[in-house]
């Protein structure tokens, strides 16, 4: 489990406080400039928080060794900084590599879970933004640790290759924690989520619990309807 108690960093985020479980999975959702991205990349370590404690299985997150951080939790992020020079396959064993592994079973079935196996040998600069977003999805899949999270995910996305990723990751046999824009995706996907506005936690429950006009509509400054099971948004008048 990751634990992050009363967090804080610099103006963004305000006294945060989230539990993500071993299963499931738990989104993040607010509106741009919210926190969500901030928040996430503090639970991994890539930003300093400047107050509260992060914990994974009630160790300090500070605590952990790379090698057995990587083995806890893999991280997908919107750029993920990759050299164009390095080809599919390597990029999804570097995932692997890094928990320990060195499978490459795992790394191709990784790719086929993505539809991107048939491009194993290409390098990062011959593929769209959308199929280098979903290489480095199978990389996280690839490193199968214990956590999973992924900043959008969906960005650069089709909507075929959006609903294919977001089924994949809703399989996970782990915890995936995912910031998402959307919020019917996070009504369809989520287990949990969170609502963030301006660096705090404003809402947490089921999708269905959080979902609610009365919630959502001071946090957006839209009007939310819910209609067969679809969040609807309308400009406020």
């Amino acid at each position: 489990m990751i634990v992050a108690e009363n967090i804080t960093f610099k103006h963004i985020l305000r006294g945060v406080s989230i539990s993500i479980p071993d299963h499931g999975v738990t989104g993040l959702v607010g509106p741009n400039g919210s926190g969500k991205t901030t928040l996430l990349r503090c639970l991994f370590g890539a930003l300093k928080i400047s107050g509260g404690k992060v914990e994974i299985n009630g160790k300090d997150l500070n605590s952990y060794r790379p090698r057995e951080l990587a083995g806890e939790i893999a991280v997908v992020a919107q750029d993920s900084g990759e050299p164009p020079q390095i080809s599919v396959a390597e990029i999804v064993r570097l995932g692997n590599i890094a928990s320990g592994g060195q499978n490459d079973e795992i790394i191709y079935d990784s790719l086929a879970r993505l539809g991107m196996e048939d491009r194993a040998t290409s390098y990062l600069n011959q593929l769209s933004g959308g199929e280098r977003q979903r290489v480095m999805i199978a990389r996280g899949f690839a490193q199968a640790s214990r956590h999973l999270l992924f900043d959008e995910p969906t960005n650069h996305l089709d909507i075929r290759y959006q609903l294919e990723v977001l089924h994949e990751i809703s399989k996970y046999p782990r915890s995936v924690t995912v910031v998402l824009h959307d919020l019917n995706f996070a009504l369809q996907y989520c287990d949990y989520v969170y609502l963030l506005a301006e660096g705090e936690i404003v809402a947490a429950g089921e999708p269905k619990e959080v979902f609610q006009p009365e919630i959502l509509e001071p946090v957006y400054d839209v009007r939310v309807t819910m209609r067969d099971g679809i969040l609807r948004f309308e400009r406020k008048k």
